[in-house]
């Protein structure tokens, strides 16, 4: 197999995953504002209001405004969590909790790295391969990576709020290649959703490589 210029990994899923799962972060931290609902109703009436959202794409968004489009974004999403949970008329101010979940997800600490990554990233960037992020992630991805201290290894970050495109859309690959200067036959994407990664990825002409995190 001929090796690749540059090689493009998705982040949540593939580089890093939530410790536990998103809806026992979600109830520990509503626990703190007076407010019990199981981890196991959480984690599914979240990927319920998740998989409702519409892609975090702010096409009419100066660059300075995505942030807060982007927390907007989130706020609905955790609202829509906690309503079809039907505790959200439980907190006294959602708000306050809102902003301590967004910043607590912006940190390292709800999230781990995966064993296998350290030693493929270092072995990678001893073959003299370009790494950049290729995610659907917001613009915490920078301090989270740098939290988990795998800011360094990464050439270039591209994200869809900023690339005006999500995957599976080509333009977010062909927005990511650009930055290297690279051909789309001379990249590959490895992450872990076949729609989103292997798919999206095959179709923007890079090699694609699926990760199963979830049977391994």
């Amino acid at each position: 197999m001929q090796r690749p210029k540059v090689i493009f990994l998705d982040a949540v899923g593939t580089l890093f995953g939530v410790k536990g799962s998103v809806g026992e972060v979600y109830s520990q931290m509503a626990q703190d504002f007076g407010v019990n609902v199981s981890a196991e109703i959480l984690n599914t009436t979240f990927i319920e209001s998740f998989k409702a959202a519409p892609p975090p794409i702010f096409l009419d968004t100066d660059k300075q405004d995505i942030p807060q489009r982007e927390f907007d974004w989130w706020r609905i999403i955790a609202l829509n969590t906690f309503e079809s949970a039907g505790v959200l008329k439980e907190f006294s101010d959602f708000s306050a909790f809102f902003s301590e979940l967004y910043i607590h997800f912006g940190t390292a600490e709800p999230w781990f790295v995966y064993p296998d990554v350290s030693s493929a990233l270092i072995n990678w960037q001893q073959q003299g391969i370009e790494l950049g992020v290729l995610s659907n992630f917001d613009s915490r991805i920078y301090s989270v990576l740098q939290g988990l201290g795998l800011r360094t290894f990464f050439k270039t970050i591209t994200i869809s709020t900023q690339a005006r495109a999500a995957k599976p859309d080509p333009q977010i690959f062909a927005v990511a290649l650009k930055k290297h200067k690279c051909l789309p036959e001379e990249a590959w994407h490895i992450g872990d959703s076949i729609t989103e990664d292997y798919y999206g990825a095959k179709a923007a002409g890079l090699k694609a490589v699926w990760i199963d995190r979830k049977n391994n």
